[in-house]
Formats: C-alpha cells, sequence, structure tokens
C-alpha cells in the first residue's frame, strides 16, 4: 500500500467538517469546518483542499440510525460523495460515522475542557474519526 493520503468530510446541513489522514501511519487529524446551507458547501472551498492535500480517496461519514438503518441524512451525505466523486473524479468512501459525535466531543474534552468543544472543532474531529474508522475497516 502506498502513502495513501485521505480526505475526510463529517458531513451536516450547515457544517462540514474536514480532516487529513494518511494510511501509512492510519492517523488523521482536523483542517477545518465549511460552512453549509441546507447541505451545499461552496464548492469553491472543496475544490481548494482537494487542490492543497491532493488526497488518493475522499471519505464521507454515513449518518445512520442505531440500528444501522439508514434516514434522510444518510441519502444526503451518500449525494455529497457522489458529486464529489462526480467533480473531481476523486475516488469515494463512505464510513458508517454513528458513534462519531459523541466521540469527538469526549475527546476534545480531554484536551481542552469546554472551551474545546466548539461546533466547528466537533465537526472535524469528527472527521479525524471518521478517517480512523475507514483506516481501521481497511485491514
Amino acid at each position: 500500500m502506498s502513502t495513501q493520503s485521505v480526505l475526510g468530510f463529517d458531513f451536516g446541513t450547515k457544517s462540514i467538517g474536514v480532516a487529513i489522514g494518511q494510511a501509512i501511519t492510519a492517523s488523521a487529524r482536523p483542517l477545518t469546518s465549511l460552512k453549509a446551507n441546507d447541505g451545499i458547501p461552496k464548492w469553491e472551498d472543496i475544490a481548494a483542499l482537494i487542490e492543497e492535500w491532493q488526497p488518493d480517496i475522499v471519505v464521507v461519514g454515513l449518518p445512520l440510525n442505531m440500528d444501522g438503518t439508514e434516514q434522510e441524512m444518510t441519502q444526503r451525505a451518500r449525494k455529497f460523495a457522489n458529486r464529489i466523486n462526480g467533480r473531481f473524479g476523486i475516488k469515494i468512501a463512505t464510513q458508517d460515522e454513528r458513534l462519531t459525535t459523541a466521540d469527538a466531543k469526549a475527546r476534545l474534552f480531554e484536551f481542552g475542557g469546554y472551551k474545546a468543544l466548539t461546533k466547528g472543532q466537533v465537526d472535524s474531529m469528527s472527521a479525524v474519526l471518521i478517517i480512523e474508522s475507514y483506516f481501521e475497516n481497511q485491514y
């Protein structure tokens, strides 16, 4: 496996968390959080991230119900992933993200207490966890 870089997105209707990960270390770090208007990002922001990081694959978190069934947001996240593939021709993968928001909050709290829990930071940390769980499922 080559040094695969992964750009991860935690899709939301108002905010989309972004992280970058490397397969060689199976780790990721938060990058930013993009504003979205009813789930639609500024595509030029996504283009700039892809240009800057040149990912081999984009991983989008899939929000599923706790029992694993799909919900409206699942479809919207899938559509977002497909649009990235269609616009930029990058390979995409989706990753179950059922517990990432709670995990992200716990991890941020560990590092910085309540003041670390801004929405943008939670979203970008969720994107980190999406990438990390994607890596775990590759092996």
